[in-house]
């Protein structure tokens, strides 16, 4: 129960704290409410007046005066009197509805802009936190969080939070008036609300519970169809559609068993409160009845309580669902809370400038997930070399490319760039000096030429073309009709492998970093194609260092140096002749290849031969 109570006095202090900026419009949305409430409260005491003072002649107060110029204005006349009386309620009204207006456009407004400064935040955030989260988090969820949540967030701060001042401010000044008009009445007609009070604060605790499920069992749902869009392919690959619709329908079924339920709540709450307040307006209709029989009460105080207790019970009945909405967006607040509570990537605000590209790794030993991956590596790479990095699925070789490029720190041992340790630079100085082409190539769905453009933004459109041309993907991109202008689809699914590969190769190249690497980058395209970019980097030789991870003797062959790297660890060291010449995976590889080729050349002789 502390816990409960310290969580929500959290979340109270979290939502003031994000109303920071937007108070003056949260200030002049409730001075609007009230203005339109007091205006509102005077309706009810026209139309006693009216009733008890021209009709019955009867006294009534201070209000006497306002009879008597009504009087005098319709010339003694009852009917121009009323008339005159009731359009003094409909101005009262129409004031009081322009007073309406305004509350609600400026506390839109203001829920608008703390929802909008809310996603910035959110989504700038997440481009900060470390990548471990990233390979932990599912999208999915992430969207829904970053959507669906800050929309239930900011429906509450553009209708419940006014919403919760008025009831306040109902309640607190309609009682006066009440106990003013008529004690024994008074209390007659706020009988129930401790009740309904009291019912609604109950069912607060029942229905944050509830839409809590609710929202996590969406977020799965929305992980679901975000997978299953991306992956479509692969699931028509298969023929998988209708395991796929069966887990999506899985997702579904869940999600509105656990809606069922919280909707559920929410018809008991509006049927029970329902019930206690038409007890409530019975109780003083009855008793208000009687009292004017006996002479007790005028007709017009009556109707001026009915009218007053309308304006008082339906806003607390609405208590409930202030309630549910408060507590779905504390809910929602927590959600959004988690990702912002998520640490940041810290680095010191040390750069380095002028790098040559002489990278050296000293003893790092590196686990995930508690799972070691590299023991004990030490490399040393000069300014300019060409490093070609072979080894089996799972050797670490991509880990080592993100320990590079500090997407992780070593858990131990320590790595150098030009003679300084990264751990000792920030982060965004450590990858400025990088362009790498992963080994999954991830494109934009954007046009081609601002894919190419992301790695350097202001390059000119010779660089442009240059670049595209060392990649061998210009003139592919001369065969689209809008060339270098074609939008592509998301992940780049409108082009073949080998082309999303070649854009991310122009894009790295258009950087020229002093560190140019290649995860795996040319395994999807042709031969031809790989000797074309391989060409493209001997010519700038020397000028960058360049770390290639390939599996193709043909691209390894290239390299000023080979490593071999196994089970985390390097077990071979040297030029392509060095290492053809010595026992090990290397040489291994290159006999299987070399008598894949042989037998290739055979097949296409035989073949030729029958031709002939």
């Amino acid at each position: 129960m502390a816990d409960s109570k310290t969580a929500n006095a959290d979340s109270a202090r979290t939502l003031w704290r994000w109303t920071r900026g937007w108070r003056g419009l949260y200030v002049s949305a409730l001075i609007a409410m009230a203005a339109g409430i007091l205006l509102l409260y005077l309706s009810p005491l026209i139309i006693r007046a009216a009733i008890d003072g021209l009709i019955d002649h009867k006294p009534v107060g201070q209000f006497q005066s306002i009879v008597d110029f009504i009087l005098k204005l319709a010339g003694n006349r009852i009917a121009a009197a009323l008339a005159l009386a009731g359009m003094l309620v409909l101005v009262v009204t129409l004031v009081s509805g322009v007073f309406t207006f305004l509350r609600g456009r400026w506390s839109a407004l203001a829920a608008e802009g703390i929802a909008r400064n809310l996603r910035d935040r959110l989504f700038a955030h997440l481009q900060h936190v470390p990548v471990s989260y990233h390979d932990s988090a599912q999208t999915g969820d992430l969207v829904q969080r970053c959507t669906s949540d800050v929309d239930t967030i900011r429906a509450f701060y553009s209708t419940q939070v006014i919403e919760i001042g008025r009831a306040t401010m109902l309640f607190l000044t309609a009682t006066p008036v009440l106990i003013y008009l008529d004690w024994k009445m008074g209390l007659v007609a706020i009988a129930v609300m401790p009740v309904i009070v009291t019912f609604s604060a109950g069912f607060f605790k029942r229905v944050q519970k509830a839409f809590k499920l609710s929202d996590e069992a969406e977020g799965k749902l929305t992980t679901t169809l975000q997978e299953n869009l991306t992956g479509i392919r692969v699931v028509r690959a298969f023929a998988r559609q209708a395991f796929e619709v069966d887990r999506f329908d899985e997702k579904n079924a869940n999600h509105q068993k656990l809606s069922f339920k919280l909707f559920v709540l929410m018809a008991l709450y509006w049927s029970l409160s329902d019930v206690l307040i038409f007890v409530q307006m019975a109780a003083v209709l009855f008793v208000g009845a009687w009292r004017v029989s006996r002479g007790t009460m005028t007709v017009g105080t009556l109707v001026a309580f009915l009218q007053y207790e309308g304006m008082v019970i339906w806003p607390i009945r609405q208590l409930g669902r202030i309630l549910t909405e408060t507590g779905k967006a504390v809910v929602s607040l927590g959600r959004v809370q988690e990702i912002l509570d998520q640490p940041v990537e810290t680095s010191p605000d040390a750069t380095i400038s002028d790098v040559r590209g002489a990278i050296e790794l000293r003893d790092v030993s590196f686990s995930h997930s508690g799972k070691p991956v590299l023991w004990d590596i030490s490399l040393s790479i000069p300014a300019g070399q060409t490093l070609a990095i072979l080894g089996p699925s799972g050797a670490g070789k991509s880990t080592l490319v993100n320990l590079l490029l500090r997407f992780y720190d070593p858990d131990s041992g320590s790595i150098t760039l030009d003679g300084q340790p990264i751990a000792q630079l920030s982060r965004k100085s450590v990858r400025s000096q990088y362009a790498v082409v992963m080994q999954e190539p991830f494109l934009f769905s954007r046009t081609l030429r601002q894919n190419i453009l992301l790695g350097e933004p202001t390059a000119s459109e010779d660089d442009t073309l240059q670049a595209a041309m060392a990649a061998a993907i210009h003139e592919s991109i001369e065969s689209f009709d809008k060339k270098y202008d074609t939008l592509i689809g998301e992940r780049g699914v409108t082009l073949s492998g080998g082309q999303r590969q070649r854009v991310a190769i122009a894009r790295a190249l258009l950087r020229d970093a002093p560190v140019l690497v290649f995860d795996d980058a040319l395994s999807a395209v042709d031969t031809r194609t790989e000797a074309d970019i391989l060409d493209a980097l001997r010519q700038r030789r020397n000028r960058r260092t360049t770390i290639l991870i390939a599996h193709r003797i043909s691209t390894l062959a290239q390299a000023d140096r080979i490593v071999v790297l196994e089970q985390g660890r390097i077990t071979q060291d040297g030029t392509h002749e060095q290492l053809i010449n010595e026992p090990g995976l290397y040489r291994r590889l290159w006999e299987i290849q070399g008598a894949l080729e042989e037998d290739l050349k055979s097949e296409l002789v035989s073949v030729g031969q029958d031709n002939g």
